[in-house]
C-alpha cells in the first residue's frame, strides 16, 4: 500500500500547480473578456429589434455562439490542440497551450451573458438617447454598456469561475495545474490526501473568483445610483 505523502510535499506540489491554474485563468479570462463583450453587443445590437437590425449576422453569431458553448469541453481542447494550439504555439502541452482553449471555450459563453446583461436595460433609457439624436456608438457605449456595468462585471465573474473547472478538464490532457496533479498524483497513485486537498483548493478559488466579482459588481452599482 502506498504511503501516504506527507504534508511538506503536498504544499511543495501544490505551490507550483496552483500558480500555473490561477495563471491560465487570468490570461484566459482577459481574452475571454476582451471578444466575449463585443460578441455579445453585436448579438443585441443586430437583433430584429435591435440598435441596427441585421438578421443575417445575428443568425450567423447566433449559431456560432450556441455551437462553442453546445461543445463538451473535453471534445474543445482536444480538437483545438492539432488545429488551432498547436499550429500557434508549436506545442500542445502545457498552461501556456491551455490558454488558447480556454479563451476560444469562454468566448461565447460570455458573450451569451453579455446578450443577456444588455436586454436587461430599460428600453426608454435607449429610447432617449435615440431621440437625442445619439449615434449608435455612443448609445453603446454610455448607454447599453453604462448601464449594465454591475452585470457585465457579474458575467465576467460567472465565466472566470466556469474557467476553474475548465482549467482543471484541461490538466487532464497535459495543461498542467491543479487538475493535471489530482489526477497524476490524487487519482493515477491513489493518493486521498493529495486528491481532496486539490479539490478544496479549486474549490475555494472558485468561492473566493465568485466573491471578489460580486463585490466589484456591488461597488459599481453603488456608484452607479450615488452618480445617477
Amino acid at each position: 500500500m502506498r504511503p501516504t505523502t506527507p504534508w511538506s510535499e503536498v504544499l511543495d506540489l501544490l505551490q507550483p500547480a496552483f500558480g500555473q491554474t490561477l495563471y491560465m485563468i487570468s490570461v484566459a479570462t482577459v481574452f475571454a473578456t476582451l471578444f466575449g463583450i463585443p460578441l455579445g453587443v453585436l448579438l443585441h445590437v443586430s437583433a430584429p429589434n435591435g440598435l441596427r437590425p441585421l438578421p443575417v449576422l445575428h443568425r450567423i453569431l447566433g449559431v456560432v455562439a450556441d455551437f462553442g458553448r453546445s461543445v463538451p469541453f473535453i471534445v474543445l481542447i482536444v480538437l483545438l490542440q492539432q488545429i488551432v494550439t498547436r499550429p500557434l504555439l508549436s506545442t500542445s502541452i502545457g498552461p501556456t497551450a491551455a490558454i488558447v482553449p480556454l479563451a476560444i471555450g469562454a468566448v461565447p459563453f460570455l458573450g451569451r451573458l453579455v446578450q443577456s446583461a444588455l436586454r436587461e436595460v430599460d428600453a426608454t433609457v435607449v429610447e432617449a438617447a435615440v431621440t437625442t439624436g445619439a449615434s449608435r456608438l455612443r448609445i453603446v457605449r454610455s448607454v447599453l454598456l453604462g448601464e449594465s456595468a454591475p452585470a457585465l462585471v457579474s458575467a465576467v465573474g460567472v465565466t472566470a469561475v466556469t474557467l476553474v473547472g475548465f482549467s482543471a478538464i484541461a490538466g487532464v490532457v497535459g495543461g498542467g495545474g491543479l487538475g493535471d496533479l489530482a489526477i497524476r498524483y490524487g487519482y493515477q497513485r491513489y493518493d486521498d490526501r493529495i486528491m481532496w486537498t486539490t479539490v478544496i483548493v479549486i474549490g475555494l478559488l472558485a468561492m473566493l473568483l465568485q466573491f471578489l466579482f460580486d463585490r466589484v459588481a456591488r461597488l459599481i452599482d453603488r456608484r452607479r445610483h450615488v452618480t445617477a
